[in-house]
């Protein structure tokens, strides 16, 4: 089956609702059933575009654009899943355009990647570790980047914008709940990594997990420092995305030194 058809389909649907969710922020335009309706039709065909390039006739591609996609995909699913409990719609304005460019990345490029045609328990444990763990902890990037466009509004007074958005205080407490839960299924990754992996020394994986303990290291003391010395705000934020940037930098920029810019 070609992959254009679904991989249109979602990203139409994908930016439609981005759309729809400015509307709703900026003019209080009530759209939620619509936005969660496209973004759950989106993530179905997107969900037909990653598993048939990620598990493809040579084996699981764990390539730069495929693996991209299906984190997308993952943090999508877990962010328009949350949302039927939680106030978590204002996420979606950033991570459907995200999922949007993933899809066109994986459609359109190519990279030299490895596939795997036999995958042990013990790695696939790994595989589904890191893309929940690696999911959890952009969405809490996320929040903290609407965190501190939050609290830039609220300086300036632009009061209007804030209504159509959650209070401060539940967009904090809920990246504090992303980063717990996501810091506990990265250290099962990288437990899992260091158990399974056989080749731990193996091209960019020194890099990779050197700079994946550096950012366990940053999540761990932002959460040690909102526990004991009640950091918040501005604070959290940065520490946020100071770690989530270390972690991007450790998986996917290994993989783009590795896949383009080496082979070129």
């Amino acid at each position: 089956m070609s992959l254009l058809f679904p991989g249109v389909v979602a990203c139409i649907c994908y930016v439609t609702a981005t759309l729809m969710q400015v509307m709703r922020m900026l003019k209080g335009i009530e759209l939620k059933g619509w936005i969660k309706s496209l973004g759950s039709i989106a993530v179905v065909f997107h969900a037909v575009v990653s598993y048939q390039d990620f598990n493809g006739e040579a084996g699981i591609d764990l390539g730069l654009y495929p693996m991209l996609s299906l984190m997308a995909l993952s943090i999508v699913t877990i962010v328009i899943t949350g949302s039927l409990k939680r106030p978590v719609d204002n996420l979606f304005i950033l991570i459907f355009p995200i999922a949007t460019v993933t899809i066109i990345l994986d459609l359109l490029l190519r990279s030299e990647s490895e596939h795997l045609s036999e995958v042990s328990s013990g790695i696939l444990a790994h595989i589904v570790l890191s893309i929940i763990a690696y999911s959890l902890l952009t969405i809490a990037a996320v929040q903290a980047i609407l965190l501190s466009l939050g609290d830039n509004l609220l300086r300036h007074h632009r009061i209007a914008v804030l209504r159509n958005m959650p209070p401060l205080e539940t967009m904090e407490q809920l990246m504090f709940e992303m980063l717990w839960v996501g810091l506990i299924f990265l250290t099962l990754s990288i437990a899992s990594g260091f158990v399974f992996l056989q080749d731990i020394a193996g091209p960019g994986l020194v890099h990779h997990t050197v700079i994946t303990l550096a950012a366990w290291i940053v999540f761990s003391i932002l959460l040690w420092g909102r526990h004991q010395l009640g950091w918040r705000g501005a604070i959290a934020s940065r520490w946020t995305l100071t770690g989530f940037a270390l972690l991007a930098l450790g998986y996917f920029g290994s993989k783009f030194v590795i896949e383009i810019i080496l082979t070129k």
